[in-house]
């Protein structure tokens, strides 16, 4: 059965699935049956780092609860997230290419449960089973999609826009109004200073569409949060729901 195929059964697209990873949800129950016993749950209840940029991957990520930023270092320290995943995803998008690096690190934004599997045991499912290739390599045309876009609104949208829209991702992905984000945390995902992100948090709060506390952010008003978003966040999505439902 082709992923073409699945879509055309499959129920109306919800890219958060709870308690789920929608990648491993697409695969037909032989394929997932065989993966299965390869994949351990693991659990963080801090912001611990899945893998360092530039060293062998080991595993392969499923989040299920948990989110992970894709986090670029320069030489000077200063970092800036290139890409979100949540449990419509998988963190080590390089294996899915034949790679065995990453030039990002993997952070967890939001800590909690994910599935993992070993390198070794992905790259043959990969040369197992077709449909399972198919899934995991159009997640990763679509988080390259998510890449590109955050590079060009990074350099030409205003920091209260790319928050709005790298609040209703965050949102999307855990399928909850509450968002435990810090200031110096959401500060490095934007690559800005803490004062941008303070004053951009507080515009977003006095137009009634988010609750900024320290170390948390409440969406209150995600229609609006679309509405103060750049483009960014509706193509992204877009293609996703093409690549991935």
């Amino acid at each position: 059965m082709s992923i073409h195929q699945l879509r055309a059964t499959s129920e109306p697209c919800l890219l958060h699935i709870r308690g789920k990873n929608r990648l491993l949800s697409l695969l037909p129950a032989q394929d997932y049956e065989h993966v299965r016993p390869l994949l351990e749950e693991v659990s963080f209840d801090g912001r611990v780092g899945l893998f360092k940029s530039d060293e062998p991957l080991s595993h392969v990520y499923f989040p299920l609860t948990a989110v992970a930023s894709l986090v670029l270092t320069m030489d000077d320290g200063d970092g800036v997230e290139v890409g979100t995943v949540g449990n419509e995803g998988l963190v080590g998008v390089p294996l899915t290419l034949g790679a065995d690096r990453s030039p990002a690190e993997a952070v967890l934004q939001i800590p909690g449960d994910l599935l993992r599997i070993t390198a070794d045991a992905f790259r043959n499912e990969l040369d197992r089973s077709p449909v399972f290739s198919s899934v995991m390599r159009r997640y990763s045309q679509a988080f390259f999609a998510l890449v590109s876009q955050s590079t060009g609104c990074n350099r030409l949208h205003p920091v209260e826009q790319r928050l709005c829209r790298w609040i209703l991702m965050t949102h999307d992905r855990v399928g909850a109004d509450h968002l435990p984000l810090t200031q110096e945390f959401i500060a490095i995902m934007l690559g800005v200073r803490r004062a941008s992100v303070s004053v951009a948090a507080g515009m977003l709060q006095k137009a009634g569409m988010i609750r900024y506390r320290r170390g948390t952010i409440d969406v209150v008003d995600r229609e609006a949060l679309e509405e103060g978003s750049c483009e960014c966040y509706a193509r992204v999505r877009s293609e996703y729901e093409r690549l991935l439902c």
